[in-house]
């Protein structure tokens, strides 16, 4: 199933349910057929996808790059395991041009994910 997220300022995605599902819970939102993050809390939600993404990679959330003393990975199975930062990173996006324009975001799904 297909959940799709609309910009009330700048566009939409879509993802597929267990990807959305990961991603609201990390923003404490129900997975409801239909939900919005308002305007208030665009910021806020921000913030906690970047800090999971940087728990996830082991990166600062500012800069979204490895710190230096971060060790190298030569497992080719972690280096082909699409992760949490690939993943979140549209909604992430999609969140801050919104916020730029004092918009919302609004999903929609076929049903309860």
């Amino acid at each position: 199933m297909l959940v799709k997220f609309t910009s009330s300022t700048s566009g939409q995605i879509m993802m597929f349910a267990q990807t959305a599902r990961q991603l609201l819970a990390i923003l404490g939102k129900e997975c409801n057929a239909r939900g919005v993050i308002t305007t208030e809390q665009l910021p806020g939600a921000i913030e906690r996808l970047r800090l999971a993404v940087a728990d996830d990679k082991g990166i600062s959330p500012a800069t979204d790059e490895r710190p230096n003393d971060a060790p190298d990975s030569d497992d080719r199975d972690q280096a082909a395991r699409v992760g949490l930062r690939q993943r979140a990173y549209p909604l992430i996006e999609l969140l801050v041009w919104t916020s730029k324009e004092d918009g919302f975001i609004l999903w929609e799904a076929a049903k309860d994910f």
